[in-house]
């Protein structure tokens, strides 16, 4: 038998649900690989092309402005997970009322979001909070407010994104952020070689790429494949909005928590250190990372998967796939030990001679990934059964703790950019221990209390 006719036997064996996800997990590596790619290249581009510091300051203002990702009182993960349960019920007609009421109830969020920040905007020292010279305080005001305004418009736009993602199909999802990379990519290699330095135009171009890439898939998609699920505004129906962000508010607590735990680390890292210390820890978190973003592709390609498979009560296969998730947890510690032991010539050959990366920040960022990736394993099943209560109340917890154990790591004991991260891993650890914990009780069906909520 050939290689073709095996990897064919590999994929198409099993229950239809395993089948759609193989693939989708194949060709979401794939697809991966091109941004993965990209974002190598944008790295030292950027560097080259802003200076250290100046990327630092871009870094640095591109957490805060992602803060606004989690203000959709976490609409989009209930969307998700609700278009998902309709669509396994056959309540077609429901998932296009979930889909019409999300975007009505965005729009109104961020719009009423923007026109609070264009008002408070012109408070705000931008140059005071970036820690940037003050001489490019109205260039930073500037910037950050078309930035936002581009972040709220691809965030709307993103729904088709995680209507896809809910009907299964995460690879074509996962088209849409390499094609917004290669667009903004070129557009930056015109930058370079027809302007001088300008975190203006950098801003302009990476924020309008994913809008207009995004625009341009919604337009198509629901003229085509999900033409019943259309949004209108006569299916929108405030009624259900309960029911999406009953659900959802919990997810974006959760989401919040996330925000402090892990956006604020470069907030942190550029008041206690500074703007260059956030390269050097971008670079390590970049390198590292490369684990978690692909063990997100197969987590994320599930999410949906595991909801259908708990509504129809399909326990035996959601057992086998966690047994698999756990075998290639413990080949991934593995393949960190080895990323640790080649980090500093890897540096050397990407980044060259500007940024440096102290060994400690390399050793405690690959523990985080090694935490991390045990704890998403079981996160993603949770939150594909929307049983996420107990997720929320140790996510508050820990995150109420995370930023003055991140400064007091940093700053107190001396240990600068390698404690935050070293402050992310501690706060981490509880839902790796309480995660699992709540998978067993809910596929054995005895989740009863908190750990059933």
């Amino acid at each position: 038998m050939g290689l073709k006719q095996k990897l064919s036997g590999i994929l198409n064996s099993g229950s239809h649900r395993s089948v759609k996800a193989r693939k989708n997990i194949m060709l979401s590596f794939g697809i991966k690989g091109v941004s993965i790619l990209i974002g190598f290249i944008y790295v030292p581009l950027l560097i080259n092309y802003l200076g250290t510091f100046e990327y630092g300051i871009w870094i640095t203002l591109g957490s805060i402005v992602g803060w606004i990702n989690y203000f959709d009182i976490g609409l989009g993960n209930g969307l998700r997970n609700r278009f998902a349960e309709a669509i396994a019920r056959g309540e077609r007609k429901l998932a296009g009322v979930y889909v019409s009421t999300t975007y009505a109830a965005l729009s109104m969020i961020f719009g009423i979001f923007f026109v609070v920040f264009l008002v408070v905007n012109p408070f705000l020292n931008w140059s005071v909070i970036l820690n940037g010279p003050q001489e490019l305080r109205s260039e930073l005001s500037l910037l950050v407010l078309l930035t936002v305004g581009f972040f709220l418009l691809r965030f709307i736009f993103r729904l088709i994104s995680i209507i896809i993602m809910a009907d299964q199909r995460p690879a074509l999802s996962n088209t849409f952020d390499p094609l917004s990379n290669v667009v903004a990519l070129g557009a930056i290699l015109v930058l370079m070689k027809t302007t001088p330095p300008s975190l203006l135009y950098l801003g302009i171009v990476l924020g309008s790429a994913p809008v207009v890439v995004l625009l341009a898939a919604s337009l198509y998609f629901f003229n085509r494949d999900y033409k019943e699920f259309r949004p209108t505004f006569k299916q929108v129906n405030f009624k259900y909005f309960k029911d999406l962000a009953g659900l959802g508010v919990q997810f974006f607590v959760i989401q919040i928590t996330v925000v402090i735990i892990m956006s604020t680390n470069n907030l942190i890292i550029a008041q206690v250190v500074g703007p260059e210390a956030v390269t050097s820890y971008n670079v390590a978190y970049k390198y590292f990372g490369l684990i978690s973003m692909g063990f997100v592709i197969i987590t994320n390609t599930y999410w949906s998967a595991f909801t259908e498979a708990y509504v129809k009560k399909d326990f035996e296969w959601i057992k086998k796939v966690m047994r698999s998730l756990i075998r290639i947890w413990v080949i991934i510690v593995l393949l960190i030990v080895v990323m640790l032991a080649v980090s500093a010539p890897f540096y050397k050959i990407w980044v060259g001679e500007k940024v440096f990366v102290p060994f400690i920040l390399s050793a405690f960022t690959a523990l985080f990934v090694v935490v991390y990736v045990w704890y998403s394993i079981f996160v993603y099943f949770i939150n594909g059964t929307g049983k996420i209560k107990l997720q929320l109340i140790t996510s508050v917890i820990v995150a109420v703790l995370n930023i003055p154990l991140s400064i007091f790591l940093a700053r107190n004991l001396g240990m600068g950019a390698a404690g935050v991260i070293l402050g992310s891993c501690i706060t981490y650890l509880p839902g790796a221990i309480l995660g699992p914990i709540q998978y067993y009780k809910l596929v054995n069906e005895r989740a009863t209390g908190i750990w059933g909520k």
